[in-house]
């Protein structure tokens, strides 16, 4: 099998409680954390890697972000999905081509820009033609950005969900539902439902997020921001 299978049969049949965790590393030393940590997949944060590389969140270049998703790839020999935001403005096509050139197995996809949602049905055609480009070469995880920069309706949700579903995507991420809302996401959803866990111990937990219907957990550039506040804590008690 493939890196590219292994990573999709890690999204089949996950019992109820036992979502698949994939924490987020932004550079090589993080991952190789992650992985000899027994961690089966890592799955790179934008905005982790972003502030690894001195940027905003949404101002990395492409080819920084892509040389530094190869590194992450060169250390590990796990599979790794990146965060490559809405695709940095390319064509779907070369967009998979820079993918799998930097050794990734998948891919987050999001339906917004700029702060604004993108129409669905051109975002649809989009995630489709990335599909027939990777053929089953990449794991596409469909980002969808209602609750963040939409009404939060989660009927929304669904129905932005399911022309992705349609168009190809292996999963769909709901970034920032209210936990009291997964149910009703995941009996409208078609397929593996990504969910965000917080680390701050003010969220529920992976396991409970499984229980409620997520496939996958992710933290976003949670991991990176913790290991940064640790790191100031040290800094600071080294000026006294």
């Amino acid at each position: 099998m493939s890196k590219a299978d292994v990573f999709r049969a890690l999204h089949r049949k996950r019992a109820q409680g036992d979502p698949l965790v994939l924490p987020g590393p932004w550079d090589a030393a993080s991952a190789r954390v992650c992985a000899e940590a027994g961690f089966p997949a890592l799955a790179t944060p934008s905005a982790g890697v972003a502030a690894s590389l001195g940027y905003e969140d949404g101002a990395t270049p492409a080819d920084e972000m892509f040389a530094a998703v190869a590194r992450i790839v060169r250390a590990v020999d796990v599979p790794v999905s990146a965060d490559v935001e809405g695709g940095y403005g390319l064509a779907p096509k070369e967009l998979v081509e820079r993918l799998l050139e930097a050794g990734v197995v998948g891919c987050n996809l999001e339906d917004s820009n700029g702060g604004v949602l993108k129409d669905p049905r051109e975002h649809a055609e989009f995630l489709a033609e990335v599909r027939s480009a990777a053929a089953d070469r990449l794991f596409v995880n469909a980002r969808v950005d209602t609750f963040l920069h939409g009404d939060g309706d989660p009927e929304r949700a669904i129905e932005r969900a399911a022309l992705y579903v349609a168009a190809g995507a292996d999963c769909v991420y709901p970034i920032l539902a209210p936990v009291d809302v997964l149910p009703l996401l995941r009996a409208g959803i078609q397929g593996p439902l990504n969910m965000v866990a917080r680390l701050d111990g003010e969220g529920p937990s992976p396991a409970v997020l499984g229980e409620l219907g997520a496939t996958r957990v992710t933290f976003g550039p949670g991991l990176q921001r913790r290991a940064v506040a640790a790191l100031r804590e040290i800094a600071d008690s080294l000026t006294k």
